[in-house]
């Protein structure tokens, strides 16, 4: 199968701002639509994907009746795995209202400001920290805190920088009531 939306996960997760996505050498993962996912295949790759030849859970004729769907949603509103699930609900929201366009377009965005953060101010601990951020803090608080860690940067070294860009987003999530780590 051909997919139109290779970055978008069968089940609504963001593919773009997974820590795997953004692992280096031979572990990187390409996404839950590229050929080694899709040959080893969630229930959801087997489902949607080699059942029924749609590319989203929620093309689905079944999926407000579907439990396993159900299942993967009410885990993600309490509990993470590797990759943060917080924003799983938000995400199908958007898509069902917006589109898939102007959802592809945030999280381009939510890439863009992951990218320069694991680029500038990852001291080599942060990743899953920046890529829990830019999953669940509002873009503008997200840009805002970056553009104060650039402002303080100066000639600051890497570890520095990563503890100014921490502290600023750690005070964007407590303004939210939000925690910056996996839930287990």
């Amino acid at each position: 199968m051909k997919f139109r939306y290779p970055e978008v996960g069968i089940c609504g997760l963001s593919c773009r701002l997974c820590p795997r996505y953004h692992t280096e050498g031979a572990s990187r993962c390409g996404g839950c639509k590229s050929e080694i996912r899709v040959s080893a295949g969630c229930p959801f790759i087997t489902c949607a994907v080699k059942r029924k030849g749609i590319e989203f859970c929620w093309d689905c004729a079944e999926s407000e009746s579907c439990a396993r769907w159900a299942e993967h949603r009410a885990f993600g509103r309490q509990r993470d795995t590797f990759t943060c699930y917080a924003s799983l609900d938000g995400n199908i929201a958007l898509i069902k209202r917006a589109g898939l366009d102007l959802f592809i377009e945030e999280q381009c965005a939510r890439e863009e400001l992951l990218d320069e953060m694991l680029a500038h101010f990852n001291e080599g601990r942060s990743k899953t920290y920046y890529c829990i951020a830019a999953t669940v803090l509002d873009l503008s608080e997200l840009r805002s805190a970056l553009e104060d860690a650039r402002r303080s940067a100066g000639d600051l070294d890497v570890r520095e920088r990563s503890k100014t860009l921490h502290a600023l987003l750690d005070a964007a999530a407590s303004r939210c009531s939000i925690k910056l780590a996996l839930r287990k």
